[in-house]
């Protein structure tokens, strides 16, 4: 159960930033001996790989945080992201960190599975950020976007961590985009609603 819970904060961390868990797993495993990566995934602690996921990190940072410039980077990302978000979640769950000790058991007959499930919840995340992130946009005259995307960063940096770490805390993130989810969808349906019934009084006036 915990590698499920390593995986899918990982996974969920990379909706938001793709860099940022692969990054982070790849400092620590080259680093610490919080992660051991398994052979097939060796290759995340390699030093290029760091240095150019580093690198890919900060042009991801000032362009998710320019408005017009965001929602590029967006679209973009919406193969980036699910792509990090199997390859976070594939790595991660079949990883020993320090809660897991013995992650083969899991995905020992299915290799395929972690990684597909990975893109799909990835792919969540990202869809609804990039949802909201045009309607933060219009709303604020372009200024909460650097506020939007600091505040995803910061929480793809911590649900990484917690994944690796803490992974029983990772159902609360999940709680809570679940519940963010829900309400994001009704408030777009009542604005839709309201848009709608205004221009309606506009044609009968």
């Amino acid at each position: 159960m915990l590698e499920v819970l390593t995986g899918s904060g990982l996974a969920a961390s990379a909706g938001l930033n793709a860099y940022i868990p692969l990054l982070l797993m790849g400092l620590l495993a080259r680093y610490t001996d919080l992660v051991d990566l398994p052979s097939g995934w060796q290759w995340l602690g390699n030093g290029w790989v760091i240095l150019i996921l580093a690198v890919l990190l900060a042009v991801e940072v000032v362009a998710d945080k320019v408005p017009v410039v965001d929602h590029i980077n967006d679209v973009v990302q919406t193969v980036v992201r699910p792509t990090a978000g199997g390859l976070a979640f594939g790595a991660g769950s079949s990883s020993e960190t320090v809660t897991v000790s013995n992650p083969d058991t899991f995905f020992s007959s299915h290799q395929w599975v972690p990684v597909v499930t990975g893109v799909l919840i990835a792919l969540g995340v990202h869809l609804l950020k990039s949802a909201a992130r045009p309607v933060i946009n219009a709303t604020t005259a372009g200024f909460g976007a650097p506020v939007a995307s600091t505040a995803e960063d910061a929480t793809s940096a911590l649900m990484s961590v917690v994944a690796i770490l803490l992974p029983v805390l990772v159902l609360v993130f999940l709680v809570g985009f679940v519940a963010f989810l829900f309400w994001f969808l009704r408030r777009r349906k009542d604005r839709r609603r309201e848009r709608q019934a205004a221009r309606a009084a506009g044609f009968r006036v």
